[in-house]
């Protein structure tokens, strides 16, 4: 099975930081996010195409044509968002493959979770949040599977925040994602359209996983 690893952003609220290291490659705990979130994937994913943009060269340098055991492969990213990127992935794919898709910046802090994950045809990785109103919102059946989804809700109708694992097949790349106000095309609104026409279920994690947005972030990490 493959993974589609999204690392292609300059990382701004990571600054002075990311000047001269692309986030996936910051460290903590004595390794690159990328390398803790390697470690952490199951042996059934065994091929991962890594999207690069923003100091791409070095992801390239540190993760090489294989990485933890597994085939690397990289396509070229978009500062324009992180949908164009995966739809740049397309051409690694069968029709009707399934996949998972996660962000390089995201801390996996749980590979039994995303061994739920895997259990399931189609998931997304869910959470409770405090703040419903700056993540995007997940509103599910009465069987746990995702109906409907919204970016930073105004007025949001649960507290089940989306997070950065999720299991889709080749279908995702026939959507086609809004060009936002931030001027970006968002990954979020291709999993919009694809939990309207598929069963996605949620798979509720106890706790976030971390993300690397702020310098912050690394220091908390490394207390950790």
């Amino acid at each position: 099975m493959k993974i589609v690893i999204l690392a292609a952003g300059e990382g701004k609220r990571m600054m002075p930081l990311t000047s001269d290291i692309p986030k996936p490659l910051l460290k903590y705990r004595g390794k690159t996010n990328l390398d803790h979130l390697f470690t952490a994937l199951p042996k059934e994913i065994d091929e991962a195409i890594i999207v690069v943009k923003y100091l791409g060269e070095q992801i390239k340098a540190h993760c090489g044509n294989e990485f933890h055991g597994r085939k690397i492969s990289y396509v070229k990213g978009s500062l324009d968002g992180n949908a164009i990127g995966l739809i740049n992935t397309k051409k690694y794919f069968n029709e009707g493959e399934r996949f998972a898709i996660a962000y390089g910046d995201e801390v996996i802090s749980s590979p039994e979770i995303i061994n739920d994950c895997m259990t399931y045809e189609f998931s997304w990785l869910c959470y409770k949040t405090p703040n419903p109103k700056v993540v995007g919102i997940a509103e599910l059946d009465n069987e746990g599977y995702i109906k409907d989804v919204e970016e930073k809700p105004e007025n949001p109708k649960t507290d089940i925040a989306a997070n950065g694992f999720m299991i889709v097949n080749t279908d995702i790349f026939d959507y086609t994602p809004e060009f936002h106000e931030k001027k970006e095309y968002f990954l979020s609104d291709l999993m919009k359209i694809f939990v309207h026409k598929h069963k996605v279920k949620a798979v509720l994690s106890s706790t976030p996983n971390p993300q690397i947005t702020v310098p912050e972030d690394l220091e908390r990490l490394n207390k950790s």
